[in-house]
């Protein structure tokens, strides 16, 4: 079941017309999702509140590391994309090689883009695409303490001093 989340972007453009002709809500969102955490979780059922399908783009190795520098990603896209595909939340999940999502958006045309707390509106660059498009963007709620980085910090720290 899991396997059958995970599909080409080609692909998600395809499955998500049907529920769209049927006045379904399309939801995306996307990430790198690199060492899962209950902030992730959380955002994610979050997101699929929003709408009928939840579409998770997730970043490649690629652009991971054009984004967050050459120490990451700690997993590799096969690996993170099996993991998203995991929730119960998630109906289709996507790898993108782009540095920022704004090109699979203007394709899939989605009702609801979910971006994390962290970030504030006038920061999120996808939101003119978006709302081009007819759809709006939601910024969910973030707990401050769960932060795959800060997880990455306490292992070097715990394991440093050994």
């Amino acid at each position: 079941m899991i396997n059958s989340k995970i599909k080409t972007l080609n692909e998600i453009i395809k499955i998500v017309e049907k529920p769209k002709n049927k006045n379904k809500k399309i939801v995306t969102t996307n990430g790198v999702f690199d060492i899962i955490h209950a902030g992730h979780v959380q955002y994610l059922e979050e997101a699929k509140k929003l709408g009928d399908v939840l579409v998770v783009g997730v970043n490649t190795d690629k652009s991971v590391k054009l984004n967050k520098g050459d120490k990451r990603p700690i997993n590799d896209e096969k690996s993170r994309t099996s993991v998203i595909a995991a929730f119960e939340s998630v109906d289709y999940v996507f790898l993108f090689d782009e540095k920022d999502p704004r090109d699979w958006l203007n394709k899939i045309k989605p009702n609801v883009h979910v971006k994390a707390g962290d970030y504030k509106l006038s920061q999120i660059i996808e939101k003119e695409i978006v709302e081009k498009n007819g759809g709006r963007i939601v910024i969910a709620k973030a707990e401050k303490k769960h932060s795959t980085s800060r997880i990455i910090n306490k292992i070097l720290s715990t394991y440093k001093k050994q």
